[in-house]
């Protein structure tokens, strides 16, 4: 029987690889990102072009507007994305972004009857982020199959994690023996118009760093 399941797909480094380790593992995917009003788009032409490439069943990219609350650098303009190294959790952090996704994602799954659910989240080389670790996805996942219909019915979703426990470096070794092809992501959270990388925000040192430590070279278009 055909395995199915939806992948959130960010148009970055680690979601392609997330979405090519499902598709190894032999289901048949989904795809869905987000225009949550972050402070460019040239990500979600990534992500339209790469569901295209990985011939996913059907890709959605949903409008949330978070920047109606703003509280990050990413989502609101008088927050100026930092271009040295942050401790603890950075301003880059966006509230509750992951939880809303994996909502949205989990009500996709009710929809079309599925019950795997794959985010790229990393515990690694995480930024710092609250909703990238182990705790958070092993509640969600309690979550979904307590206040889902189908999880009441006897349905059981599992939120897969694939790059969890993985360096930056060994996601690009195992996404580049997949044959991906990375120069078509879009990780900088301060990308121009043509999708090229500042070279100089945290998400864009955290994948310098991978490449370097991975011996492979960098694809990266940079400004």
């Amino acid at each position: 029987m055909q395995k199915h399941a939806i992948v959130l797909l960010s148009g970055g480094l680690d979601s392609i690889t997330a979405l090519a380790l499902a598709q190894q593992q032999g289901f048949s995917c989904y795809a869905l990102s987000f225009n949550y009003g972050q402070r460019h788009n040239a990500e979600l032409v990534a992500a339209a072009q790469i569901a295209k490439d990985y011939q996913v069943i059907d890709h959605k990219i949903i409008n949330l507007g978070l920047d109606a609350i703003g509280g990050s650098a990413l989502t609101d303009d008088h927050i100026a994305v930092p271009d040295t190294l942050q401790t603890g959790i950075p301003v880059t952090y966006v509230p509750a972004r992951n939880t809303i996704f994996l909502a949205f994602a989990l009500g996709w799954a009710e929809v079309l009857k599925l019950q795997d659910i794959f985010i790229g989240v990393n515990a690694v080389d995480y930024s710092g982020y609250p909703d990238c670790r182990p705790e958070f996805i092993n509640a969600f996942q309690q979550l979904a199959n307590i206040a889902t219909k189908a999880g009441v019915e006897g349905g059981r979703f599992t939120i897969h994690t694939p790059l969890m426990a993985l360096s930056k470096a060994d996601i690009i070794k195992q996404g580049t023996a997949l044959g991906i092809d990375y120069g078509r992501t879009v990780s900088c959270y301060s990308a121009d118009r043509q999708g090229r990388a500042c070279g100089i925000c945290d998400a864009c040192r955290l994948r310098k760093i991978g490449f370097q430590e991975a011996g492979i070279t960098d694809p990266t278009d940079y400004q």
